[in-house]
């Protein structure tokens, strides 16, 4: 026989296993096409979001990240397109809604509002306001948080006696800033009738008040616990995790994909740095590095010139002022200071002066409506403040954020199932997802001068 024939006998065999091969390669990578990816992506979705309901502590965690990664490969119209073939009913249909609202986009019809409980109250008033009929509001009042309970208190109080409709009875009870507290404090105010609640405060307040097996009164909680909140009930938060989601999502809409992170080593820094970094990645980013530095951040010119070389097209910062101050000086020489730099709330802590301030010109930050630009209904920050000490300073924002408990409070039925489920807030609009998470759209400013002045448009 040939050569040339029996080499072609030896590697057809050859040639076919490598076909078969790459057709079983071909099959087992998935769909090839854009649609057919993503119709992958929706049903691997559905199928995690049928199971959310019986998990448990760091599983559900878990399946929500990874519904939440699936999703984060969908384009606009896609997501919206599937999120309108969704009941309201359907497991998927809140992480779908979910991700539209992160996105700025509408939601096709309301969440399934079926565990709400509204029907105590009278009907609502043409712009949705149908507060409870009677308020319990549980704050630390006395004990270590008394101090950041009396700002919300105070905002919350000059919300309530703004309004000239009908408002409910209000009757404050003290948690004294412990979970036992929150949990007798709950109790009492179920007692004396409260048909609503708002509070507590404290973070371990928050996880003992939703892990009580029945909450026969519905609650607003104001921070962020390590437990989600149960159905019918709702959570508000300024917490470090809030910040570090915000800057995320600012990022993402703006088409960053490569960041560096330089966390404070404090537990807020770190807090808004791990959020950023698990919603940044889960959206499609890649977070290039993180940095934990102190308050006095020392020499970062080789992490630094490392990022710049890796293509970092943007920087977020979960630091003080005052570290930051430290920090543009570096960047800048490592080529990374006309970049885009986005930081947390906590810049402005240790600020004030304008001669070293200039320092932060540029950097975009998270603030609240009222304290930039006003809200309709409520006195500016400047005369507030001058009148009230507990709307003074960094006091401010948690007045604001008290003054949107209350609206919250009176407007929650619309945002539940309201056909423009949002409200305008001091602290930002606001909007509730599915899983009764107060999303807060803020307003944003900018250093410019070494003053904090408003960023048109959001950046």
């Amino acid at each position: 026989m040939p050569a040339d024939k029996r080499h072609a006998r030896i590697l057809a065999p050859l040639l076919l296993a490598a076909l078969l091969s790459a057709c079983a390669t071909s099959q087992v990578s998935g769909p090839t096409t854009p649609k057919a990816q993503a119709s992958a992506a929706i049903a691997q979705a559905s199928t995690l979001a049928s199971q959310d309901a019986t998990l448990t502590g760091q599983a559900r965690i878990d399946n929500a990240r990874e519904i939440e990664r699936l999703l984060s490969g969908l384009d606009n119209t896609t997501l919206s397109r599937d999120a309108a073939g969704l009941p309201a009913s359907d497991p998927l249909y809140n992480f779908v809604g979910r991700a539209l609202l992160r996105r700025g986009l509408p939601l096709p019809h309301p969440f399934d509002a079926s565990a709400w409980k509204f029907d105590a109250r009278p009907p609502a008033d043409r712009d949705g306001y149908r507060p409870p009929v009677k308020l319990a509001v549980l704050l630390p009042l006395s004990g270590e948080l008394a101090t950041a309970a009396a700002p919300v208190r105070d905002g919350l109080m000059t919300g309530y006696y703004g309004e000239t409709r009908r408002r409910p009875e209000v009757e404050f009870f003290d948690t004294a800033g412990t979970a036992g507290g929150a949990i007798g404090a709950y109790q009492r105010a179920v007692t004396a009738g409260a048909d609503f609640v708002v509070g507590p405060l404290g973070r371990d307040e928050v996880t003992a008040i939703f892990q009580q097996a029945q909450l026969s009164v519905p609650v607003l909680v104001l921070n962020r616990g390590n437990v989600a909140p149960p159905a019918g009930n709702a959570g508000f938060s300024l917490a470090p995790e809030d910040d570090g989601l915000i800057a995320a999502e600012y990022l993402l809409n703006r088409e960053h994909r490569n960041v560096l992170v330089i966390s404070g080593s404090d537990d807020n820094g770190r807090r808004a740095a791990q959020a950023f970094n698990a919603r940044f990645s889960e959206r499609g980013g890649k977070v290039a590095s993180v940095l934990s530095v102190g308050d006095a951040p020392g020499d970062l010119s080789a992490a630094l010139a490392t990022a710049a070389a890796g293509g970092v097209d943007a920087v977020f910062l979960a630091v003080k002022g005052s570290t930051a101050r430290l920090l543009t000086p570096q960047l800048a020489l490592a080529g990374l200071g006309g970049k885009t730099r986005v930081a947390t709330s906590q810049l402005l802590s240790g600020t004030g002066k304008v001669v070293d301030d200039v320092a932060l010109d540029g950097i975009v930050f998270p603030t609240e409506v009222w304290t930039s630009r006003g809200v309709a209904g409520l006195p500016p920050a400047s005369m507030t403040g001058e009148r009230l000490p507990t709307a003074r300073g960094p006091a401010a924002r948690l007045f604001a954020f008290g003054y949107d408990a209350w609206l919250l409070s009176a407007y929650l039925e619309k945002l539940v199932s309201g056909a423009k489920p949002e409200i305008d807030g001091a602290t930002g609009r606001l909007q509730l997802d599915g899983f009764g998470n107060v999303l807060r759209s803020p307003a944003w400013s900018t250093f410019s001068g070494g003053s904090p002045v408003p960023v048109r448009d959001g950046g």
